[in-house]
């Protein structure tokens, strides 16, 4: 055992190693919990994850605990503020990013002091930090518990007295909560996200007694909670926006209140939670481009997270059966566009950011949120090949079969994935879509940023280099010309589809040019054109 998982004798106040404690107990009592909590998941929309979110949030906090007790011994103010920056980093769905910013604002306060009172004060802070970040609050939800949480122990008193008084007063609201919203009622549960949040508390306690609390499934007085929901219900009503947008923003205060007016308008379940230059937004919106654009207004929005809610509520559906869905493909993209449009073919969607690749916990929360007992991973990129087997791995330990099929470029993850059919065997399915990805050649347009000797030659900084099978083969000083000469090497072996990625900040008539080309000096060539949008190289270019 861990030294952060030793029991404790009762604490009176909690220092640096008592905070770490916490967050070892909560990550490992979410595990425990997690399923329970993903099956009464029906608000806002029932698509099966709440508890899985609040794990990957805690485990990204208890994550940035161990990194600041493994660079230096942390006195308490540094521990608990890396648990709500991790919290905030890796924050996933509604209720994970609700708890990040619960974890925020118990930090302000405790980062001065962390006998009882202050641990009143801060769960007031906190509970009135997610109130302030919820665009339109909703009682019957994790606000609602957190709200009686810090109600329940505003007396303060000792550390011992005032956790456990906020643990009762959370359990007793969320035994309420089924009767504070039709949904909740019809489908006889409790909120999934208040549920997650009696559990964290509940580890707090255990952190300051060294006893756990009786579960958070069984209200006060022995009344059972249910423990899984009739039937899965979206928003109420069975109908809502189509896609969950999560990001991480850069901006200044000032460019997120426009932005929060902004996203208001484009959908709901609207939480932007953060600080200090640091944002992490999350909405349920029909145009998730919009939402992203409306992120890059802003500032500089990474860690782009788009969820198609007809495959997660599908996926969630399968699960109140007893079931995960069968198989679920992973797809690593350039920017948005490309990821909206994976995700309307059913994939789960990475975004890589320019300059930057995805980690492999990133890799592995993707595959987590597929859902899936199989998954097809397509990486995209030749050099996160290693990264991707080392994700697949990590997976497969947990269950999951995984097949990894080595593409190295967007345009050959969208062959795959166009010729993916979930209901055939599948390793039949994966070599069906790893022979589409080998028949696709790939080519990429980039902008030299210096001189450097290439393959083709010298290049100077600003020409435009044209790269084939990841060669540098033409080196122009025009884009259009440049993507045609490329286009002209590649059909000259043959081909029968060409397909265009653009994207965004390229010539406006590009696209129409290179089809006209083809059109003119290859009449058998059908050609495709999609547009990636932000945080994509100029133009992707696949013949297949």
């Amino acid at each position: 055992m861990s030294r952060a998982l030793q029991p404790f004798e009762e604490l009176v106040e909690l220092d640096a190693e008592a905070l770490r404690t916490w967050s070892a107990r909560a990550l490992d009592a979410l595990g425990r919990e997690r399923e329970e909590i993903d099956a009464i998941n029906v608000y806002p929309v029932a698509d099966g994850d709440t508890g899985t979110n609040l794990y990957l949030t805690a485990e990204a906090a208890h994550q940035a605990v161990e990194a600041v007790f493994a660079a230096a011994e942390p006195d308490a103010a540094e521990t608990v503020r890396a648990m709500a920056h991790g919290a905030l980093l890796g924050a996933r769905g509604n209720s994970g990013t609700i708890l990040a910013q619960l974890l925020r604002g118990m930090a302000a306060v405790l980062a001065e002091g962390r006998d009882g009172d202050h641990l009143a004060r801060a769960l007031a802070e906190a509970a009135d930090a997610a109130r302030r970040a919820v665009a339109h609050p909703v009682e019957g939800t994790i606000l609602t518990v957190a709200s009686a949480a810090a109600g329940a122990c505003a007396g303060g008193g000792g550390l011992v007295e005032v956790a456990g008084s906020a643990y009762e007063g959370a359990r007793t609201a969320l035994a309420t909560t089924r009767g504070q919203l039709d949904v909740l009622t019809r489908a006889g549960v409790v909120d999934a996200g208040g549920q997650g949040l009696v559990t964290v508390l509940g580890a707090l306690v255990e952190t300051v007694t060294g006893q756990a609390p009786d579960r958070p499934g069984t209200a006060p007085h022995g009344v059972p909670v249910p423990a899984r929901p009739a039937a899965p219900e979206r928003c109420g009503d069975g109908d809502g926006p189509a896609y969950e947008v999560i990001y991480l923003l850069e901006a200044g205060d000032a460019a997120v209140d426009l932005l929060r007016s902004r996203l208001d308008a484009l959908g709901d379940s609207l939480v932007v939670v953060g600080g200090d230059g640091l944002w992490n937004v999350h909405v349920h919106v029909d145009d998730a481009g919009a939402a992203v654009e409306a992120g890059v207004e802003a500032g500089r929005p990474h860690r782009i997270r788009i969820t198609h809610f007809a495959s997660a509520a599908a996926q969630a559906d399968a699960d109140v059966r007893g079931a995960r869905a069968q198989r679920a493909v992973v797809a690593v993209v350039p920017g948005e566009g490309l990821a909206g449009l994976c995700a309307e073919a059913g994939a789960t969607t990475v975004q890589t950011r320019p300059g930057e690749q995805p980690a492999g916990d990133e890799l592995v929360d993707a595959i987590r949120r597929a859902h899936a007992r199989e998954v097809v991973l397509l990486p995209n990129d030749t050099e996160l090949r290693q990264t991707a087997a080392a994700a697949a791995e990590r997976a497969r330990a947990e269950g999951i079969r995984v097949a990894l099929i080595p593409t190295r470029a967007a345009v050959q993850g969208i062959a795959a994935l166009a010729v993916h059919e979930p209901d055939r065997r599948f390793d039949e399915d994966v070599v069906a879509m790893t022979a589409a990805a080998g028949a696709t050649r790939y080519a990429e347009l980039a902008v030299a940023e210096r001189q450097s000797f290439t393959s083709a030659g010298v290049c100077q900084a600003g020409d435009v280099l044209g790269l084939i099978e990841g060669d540098v083969a033409v080196i122009g000083q025009d884009l259009t010309e440049t993507a045609r000469t490329v286009l002209d090497r590649m059909l000259s072996a043959g081909g029968e589809l060409v397909t265009l990625i653009v994207a965004d900040g390229t010539p406006p008539d590009l696209a129409a040019a290179l089809e006209g080309h083809v059109r003119r000096g290859y009449l058998a060539v059908d050609t495709t054109t999609y547009h990636a949008g932000e945080g994509a190289p100029p133009l992707l270019i696949g013949v297949e």
